[in-house]
């Protein structure tokens, strides 16, 4: 899978950036391999949160799709 994330430059320097496709999203780094890492690790926590499970005769469903 592929995401678009927007690389900021820090004004004390580094970097940070943010995943507009995943709301709250963001991480930062001092260079550019760190911030990469960094983005790395924060998306794939971003999309592992797990989603409470629906109480029993409620009309929520929990569904897992592949993107």
């Amino acid at each position: 899978m592929k995401i678009k994330v927007v690389v900021h430059e820090a004004e004390e320097g580094g970097f940070w950036a943010e995943v507009p496709a995943i709301p709250g999203c963001a991480t930062q780094g001092e260079t550019m391999e760190e911030l990469l890492r960094n983005l790395h690790e924060a998306i794939e926590g971003c999309l592992s949160v797990d989603v409470t499970t629906p109480r029993p005769g409620g009309k929520e469903r929990v569904l897992e799709i592949a993107v």
